[in-house]
């Protein structure tokens, strides 16, 4: 499949991969699989949002958050393979939410990031996953999220 073109007739772009905060790296591949760090919601360095969902940062926000966090996931995923069109499919992705303990919305939130991988990878891009809540993650950010990838072999 020529995911790369797809999401280029999104108007989506990859962006570079986001540094890592401390002693990790973004992807490592294992096999047929690469496995993503967590990744936060930033664009050119910057966080989106800062702050819990649904107290300081608003539902659609943190739904945009989720998008640009699997952004940067399949950035990561790309630094370890050559191109996004040798994904196979996408494995597992696991949400977090950081938000006040009265909130009870993480899966609308991870939406965001799902749906983006519905859109671009199809069937490919159907996936389980997990959405929890935290009380914070790091930098302040409203949601991080990781997943694994399984490649063409």
């Amino acid at each position: 499949m020529m995911f790369e073109t797809r999401i280029s007739e999104l108007g989506l772009t990859i962006p570079s991969v986001p540094a890592p905060l401390a002693a990790y790296v973004p992807a490592v591949r294992t096999g047929n699989y690469v496995y993503t760090s967590g990744q936060l919601p930033f664009i050119n360095g910057e966080l989106i949002a800062i702050g819990q969902v649904h107290a300081e940062v608003d539902l659609d926000t943190a739904v945009l958050c989720a998008r640009q966090c699997a952004l940067n996931a399949l950035a990561a995923v790309k630094s370890a393979i050559t191109t996004l069109d040798d994904i196979e499919q996408i494995v597992k992705v696991v949400g977090f939410v950081s938000a006040p303990h009265d909130f009870a919305h993480h899966p609308r939130v991870i939406n965001g990031a799902s749906e983006l991988l519905g859109e671009i990878f199809g069937e490919a891009g159907k996936h389980a996953r997990s959405a929890v809540g935290v009380s914070s993650l790091p930098m302040g950010a409203p949601v991080e999220l990781e997943m694994v990838v399984r490649i063409r072999s």
